[in-house]
């Protein structure tokens, strides 16, 4: 997890303990007390810098919004259409390994009682817009928004369903010796149907 300089080296432990809980155990390995005692801190101390689990939740969320976004502006300034999806493909692709606690609380499991705050919603969206952008790139200019919107879809989903392979328990019984090169190969097949 990136540090940031304007975050206090407590709650940068919070978060971190967070994480490591959550990938442990999901969302119900994370208990106030659980999430204290891994980052050596008291249970006042979580509230008094997150409200509680709920402002942890939102914080990790916000972070994994942050990386998605960041992620997605991979691909500008790439000299083709082409050339940008593949950078953010490779991106999303490095978050997924590098940040699963976070890409799993952004996209996959969450808490039934947690609802991301206004300021997570509208980076959420935001990062998806730019997904959004890049996948106008392989368009004509007259192109439908739902168009777009479906390309963008099309690739989120094919990146989302080979990260979600990967992790599953039968990844390593199906003989798939490099699984990112067959998800980056996928995504190329694809981008060429678009560009033919």
């Amino acid at each position: 997890m990136p540090k940031d300089g304007s975050m206090s080296e407590s709650k940068q432990k919070i978060l971190e303990a967070a994480s490591e809980l959550f990938l442990e155990g999901g969302v119900k390995a994370m208990s106030v007390r659980a999430i204290a005692a891994k980052a050596g801190v008291s249970t006042i101390g979580i509230y008094s810098h997150f409200k509680g689990k709920q402002g942890i939740l939102d914080a990790l969320f916000i972070e994994a919004t942050e990386m998605v976004s960041a992620a997605m502006d991979a691909g500008n300034g790439a000299p083709t259409a082409k050339a940008g999806m593949m950078a953010n493909a490779e991106a999303y692709l490095d978050l997924a390994e590098k940040h699963y606690a976070h890409y799993r609380l952004f996209f996959g499991e969450s808490d039934p009682d947690y609802t991301p705050s206004e300021e997570a919603q509208e980076l959420a969206r935001a990062a998806f817009m730019k997904l959004r952008e890049h996948a106008a790139k392989l368009h004509p200019a007259d192109a439908s928004s739902q168009d777009i919107q479906e390309t963008a879809l099309t690739f989120w989903a094919l990146l989302h369903g080979f990260v979600g392979l990967t992790r599953h328990m039968g990844a390593p019984r199906a003989g798939v010796a490099d699984w990112r090169a067959l998800i980056m190969r996928a995504v190329e097949e694809k981008l060429n149907t678009y560009l033919n």
